[in-house]
């Protein structure tokens, strides 16, 4: 009789290499390691051997870096969605793509549960298994991290102990380091100096994909991008796909000191947390889409977009991907995407995204209308009537607390 399987989402780490014996002898597990390839880069160097030196029957490693840079990065680049004014929710919108794909291989392998390593203090384990939910209520979920009956072990220590009795003897150390999570879009960092608010980062030993601003170069240097209903399509004049797009912003933005956030963010389990995220080319992404988007969308329509934005950005931190109201929230952000297109020119200079001029055949611009100069489409006696019904509520109001204040003096 051949054993049930189970899908382990996989990384390579000292975590997720200690839980392959583990579901093996606590559940009798056949264990399918998967690790989706989201932009990790070198890290997923050597993945098969150790998988298979760690016990685990089949590997699986899935590029979806295109697919997580337009189905996933894109509707929230095009909506303007960031949570509490700084986070780009670079790690929140590769959990859901990541659940996608861990579902689909545990059907083609008719695997019964799924497995993953997030801890119960964090965000991931809500986004993986609300994920999980949407796409397959029957497939059970398992949280090694939860069942503190079943996983007993508390440290690395004990987990490169348990490792080395099954037999795995691996280059893992007890040296604790940054807790980091790196894809194509961002890499954030918690731990060390950054669990103390008042001690400020070690930008020197921290940052793995920019330059702290002072050390970046003393020129600037000139970017420009167009963009189609939305989405970019070139940058210097030249014609890239998203993920391409992204990963050349990633240089240059880099190489200018570009998107580095210390936050205090509130998680969804109830607490803060301290991390810093590095975001260079998702930053002048976001900022050369909006550069080119207030040149278009009308008063009304952007003030709304802001809204959903901002309600897509909680929604997605939440783990909320695959559900009515992220798919309603995109289908409205899309709509005010159509007529998006155009070219943006801006500097990047020693941490700061400068712009330098937009143009665009849908631009709402009229310099007529904006200038000085009195124009034929813009009467200044206009004016007169306009304000006097837009501040009519308020003149009402004033004339009412006078003749209240008459009253009381009587």
């Amino acid at each position: 009789m051949s054993k049930e399987k189970v899908v382990l989402a996989y990384s390579g780490g000292l975590d997720t290499t200690a839980i392959i014996p583990w579901l093996k002898e606590t559940f009798g597990y056949d264990v399918i390691c998967c690790c989706i390839d989201c932009g990790q880069g070198e890290e997923l160097d050597g993945l098969d051997e150790r998988a298979k030196l760690s016990g685990a029957s089949k590997l699986y490693i899935e590029n979806i870096v295109d697919e997580f840079a337009e189905d996933f990065i894109m509707p929230c680049v095009k909506a303007g969605a960031v949570y509490e004014n700084q986070y780009l929710l670079g790690t929140s919108m590769a959990r859901p793509a990541i659940a996608k794909k861990l579902v689909e291989i545990a059907r083609k392998e008719g695997a019964v549960a799924i497995c993953h390593g997030a801890t119960g203090k964090g965000n991931d384990q809500i986004r993986f298994e609300l994920g999980i939910k949407a796409l397959a209520p029957d497939i059970k979920i398992i949280a090694p991290w939860r069942m503190t009956d079943l996983w007993t072990m508390q440290s690395r220590e004990d987990e490169i102990e348990y490792c080395k009795k099954h037999g795995i003897d691996l280059p893992f150390d007890t040296k604790h380091s940054y807790s980091r999570d790196r894809n194509l879009w961002h890499i954030s960092h918690e731990g060390l100096e950054l669990e103390d608010p008042s001690v400020e980062p070690n930008y020197d030993d921290l940052l793995v994909l920019t330059v702290p601003p002072e050390k970046a170069p003393d020129e600037p240097e000139y970017v420009t991008m167009t963009f189609e209903a939305g989405i970019p399509k070139t940058i210097n004049g030249k014609a890239m796909k998203v993920a391409d797009i992204i990963s050349e912003l990633n240089k240059l933005g880099g190489k200018h000191g570009i998107g580095i956030i210390d936050i205090v963010e509130n998680r969804v389990v109830g607490m803060k947390s301290r991390g810093v995220y590095e975001t260079p080319g998702g930053t002048i992404l976001m900022a050369a889409h909006q550069q080119l988007e207030e040149l278009i969308l009308d008063r009304a329509t952007y003030e709304v977009k802001k809204e959903m934005g901002n309600k897509l950005a909680q929604v997605v931190y939440e783990g909320k991907w695959f559900t009515p109201l992220c798919e309603a929230i995109r289908a409205f952000v899309d709509v005010t995407q159509e007529y998006v297109t155009g070219e943006v020119k801006f500097k990047l200079y020693k941490g700061n995204i400068i712009k330098a001029g937009e143009t665009s055949p849908y631009s709402l611009y009229s310099e007529s209308l904006a200038s000085f100069t009195t124009g034929d489409m813009y009467d200044h006696h206009d004016a007169d009537g306009f304000i006097t019904l837009f501040g009519l509520p308020l003149k009402v109001r004033a004339m009412k607390m006078q003749e209240l204040a008459k009253e009381n003096q009587k």
